[in-house]
């Protein structure tokens, strides 16, 4: 398939909404007066999780309102827009739905969401997330440590990565017709980033079931890095001993990295990573490193984190 490179993109599709404001006056509201304007609004839309617990994993920012956090979208298997996948998501059955685990481990197996969401207890955590486009939002997810789920299937000791294949489904997914990407999507961590207590696999936000434009039934969360390495509608995990190619990785490595940590010291090629706008806020903050997750730190030490971005 001809992988269609970022710079061939236009840049509607790729910039931060403050640089295309004038279309639908995204300067006067932050990239999202629009929104509030052209959809109704989205106080609750979808089904109650039961028992959630609270977890320790918080940050004292508020959160951002609902609203935003599910009309303001990267999904491109739907749309390159970000308010589309909204309305173009809406297409996606999860139910039934199936996550393979395979590969490098002595125990591989095949659970449903349902197993998935009792298996192991759920939790509401508070995590900031980064754009690298430059905005950012604070979001309250529902969800399980991938750790729990990796112990299940018994990684052996030649597992080095963990790589998570999302959905890619013509029929549902008007965006699979595009050449942005390679489908399906792919993206990929080293097993001890995998392990790290704050790696969570998410069912739910704000005490809900994922909206399909949020990664409906379950998605990779990983706070400490740009939000395109959690994949969406993930059906397949599997063990490597190798790095897994990954999707904007392999569509343009010079400007997407395998790691793609939140590193105020690494400008993206287009776009100076060194402040962010968060939604619903006026005015730009300072990045932090590892988006504020200093306890990932030992993950990389003695790395070159700007050789290895």
């Amino acid at each position: 398939m001809l992988i269609r490179k970022p710079a061939d993109i236009i840049p509607s599709e790729i910039t931060p909404p403050e640089i295309y404001a004038d279309r639908r006056r995204f300067v006067e509201k932050l990239g999202l007066g629009s929104i509030a304007l052209a959809l109704p609004s989205l106080a609750s839309a979808g089904n109650k999780l039961a028992g959630v617990v609270s977890s320790n994993y918080k940050v004292p920012d508020p959160s951002t309102p609902y609203k935003y956090v599910t009309r303001y979208n990267n999904y491109y298997e739907f749309s390159t827009d970000k308010e589309e996948p909204a309305e173009a998501a809406q297409t996606l059955k999860t139910r039934p739905w199936t996550v393979s685990i395979e590969g490098l481990c002595a125990k591989p197996q095949t659970i449903g969401i349902e197993d998935l969401l009792k298996f192991a207890p759920l939790e509401e955590r508070i995590y900031r997330m980064r754009c690298v486009e430059g905005w950012s939002m604070v979001i309250p997810w529902v969800g399980f440590p991938l750790a729990t789920l990796l112990k299940r299937v018994e990684p052996l000791g030649s597992a080095k990565f963990v790589e998570f294949t999302t959905l890619a489904d013509r029929k549902q997914m008007p965006g699979i017709g595009s050449r942005v990407l390679d489908w399906p999507y792919v993206e990929g961590l080293r097993l001890d980033e995998a392990m790290h207590p704050l790696t969570l696999m998410a069912v739910g936000l704000y005490g809900e079931e994922l909206p399909n434009q949020n990664g409906a039934p379950i998605r990779l969360v990983v706070p400490w890095k740009y939000g395109f390495k959690g994949g969406k509608s993930i059906v397949r995990i599997r063990l490597l001993d190798k790095m897994p190619g990954t999707a904007w990785n392999k569509a343009a490595s010079h400007e997407y990295g395998f790691y793609s940590n939140v590193n105020p010291e690494v400008d993206h090629p287009r776009w100076s990573q060194a402040t962010e706008r968060r939604i619903g806020e006026f005015g730009k903050r300072k990045t932090l490193m590892f988006n504020g997750y200093d306890e990932v730190a030992p993950l990389y030490a003695g790395m070159d984190l700007k050789k290895n971005f």
